[in-house]
């Protein structure tokens, strides 16, 4: 089998996803998308005719974010139209997904040249929300599902993980965050994007508050009390019944705000993958190689779950175990997230998210989790380092997870 090489990897800056507040909230989501693809095009000398295929993710493919987005985003960019596209949508875990279906088309042969990404822009109407569409009746009786954000607090009720060490843990991934913009971490990858006119629309994080404090964050009120109680439907039905519908003895402590959940923000990644034998005819250097590749399912109802078996589960198809591993990407989607992951695999917490999360930089939903993979690479060659796990949680209950080795 073949190995599958990442070539190179780029973003967007993470803009405020809030129409009007946002610097790239005026913008058409094929914009951002084509501004990476532009950059890897153009930072590689690629020639887009050999491009076998673009994957992408997007999770709220409606609207401007409907109709492959991948595949317009690369016309938007100037690529020969043979460079085909196809766009997927895993929820929050689609930037993951879209990086594995491209490296196992290259592990198996299939195909020699894959690009692989994602795009969200949450300022557009209705692609912030967390909620699932409407589920069968059917579906809603055998595997309710909540808000995300009633699930975070359901998931730390159970874990007995409490407001003051998730308040904590926010608090970390703004320092850490911080830190990593002042020593320009991230300016490898980071693509300014630019207005239709030439002019800067961002090319800087826009979502960060350094100032953050754990006593800050204490000040702030739940925000998911509410919305656990808002009815759903003529008969009344509540978040907060669906998750009594499983977990009856079950009463939820709101411990989540906006302070220690991911920020709603507009990106957009993307990464350049080969196999060896192509990136010898090119002349490329791969910097990192894909090791393993898995995903798992867990409970549709506390549905954030899943990322600790699939961190178990790529670690078992790559051979290896947690000591293994120099760096971790688990993403910030709620601070019980990364918290709970870090205790249940028993982590050195210096080694997860090194330079911030979600929570200090926001999550646009099907982008992210290339984004984190792009980070990862650019920071294993930063302290030299050999290999990192990504993984992420997604609505549905499910996590996808990477193990990449730096060349």
């Amino acid at each position: 089998m073949n190995d599958a090489l990442i070539i190179d990897a780029c973003r967007t800056p993470r803009g405020i996803g809030k129409r009007g507040k946002g610097s790239l909230s005026h913008l058409h989501p094929q914009h951002l998308g084509a501004t990476v693809l532009a950059a890897l095009a153009e930072r590689n000398d690629l020639d887009t005719s050999e491009v076998d295929d673009i994957i992408w993710g997007t999770s709220a493919q409606v609207a401007e974010q409907g109709g492959d987005i991948g595949r317009m985003s690369a016309l938007d960019a100037g690529y020969d139209i043979k460079a085909s596209g196809v766009t997927l949508d895993r929820f929050c875990g689609s930037g993951i997904t879209s990086v594995n279906m491209a490296a196992g088309m290259v592990m198996s042969g299939l195909e020699d040249l894959v690009i692989a990404g994602g795009t969200e822009m949450m300022s557009l109407p209705k692609t912030g929300a967390l909620r699932l569409g409407a589920l069968n009746e059917h579906l809603e009786d055998i595997h309710p599902q909540p808000h995300q954000g009633v699930a975070a607090d359901a998931v730390a009720t159970l874990e007995g993980i409490s407001r003051e060490a998730l308040d904590a843990h926010a608090a970390d991934s703004q320092a850490k965050a911080a830190r990593a913009i002042e020593e320009g971490r991230f300016s490898r990858s980071l693509i300014p994007v630019l207005n239709p006119d030439g002019t800067v629309a961002l090319d800087r994080e826009e979502f960060p508050r350094p100032g953050t404090t754990a006593d800050s964050l204490a000040k702030l009120a739940p925000s998911f009390i509410g919305l656990a109680d808002h009815p759903l439907d003529d008969e009344g039905t509540t978040f907060r019944q669906l998750v009594a519908k499983k977990y009856p003895d079950l009463v939820i402590e709101h411990v989540h705000h906006a302070g220690n959940s991911s920020g709603v923000v507009d990106g957009a990644a993307a990464l350049l993958l080969a196999s060896p034998d192509y990136a010898r005819s090119r002349g490329w250097t791969g910097r990192a190689r894909v090791v393993a590749i898995a995903n798992m399912g867990d409970d549709p109802t506390l549905m954030l779950n899943a990322p600790v078996p699939a961190a178990r589960k790529v670690l078992a198809k790559a051979g290896m175990t947690v000591d293994d591993i120099d760096l971790f990407e688990i993403n910030e989607a709620f601070a019980v997230v990364s918290e709970k992951f870090m205790r249940d695999l028993d982590l050195d917490r210096s080694k997860v998210n090194v330079n911030g999360g979600a929570m200090a930089l926001g999550h646009p939903i099907g982008a992210t989790g290339s984004v984190l993979i792009g980070t990862m690479l650019d920071e294993l060659e930063r302290q030299d380092l050999q290999t990192g796990l990504i993984t992420m949680c997604a609505a549905g209950g499910m996590a996808p997870a990477i193990i990449i080795e730096r060349i």
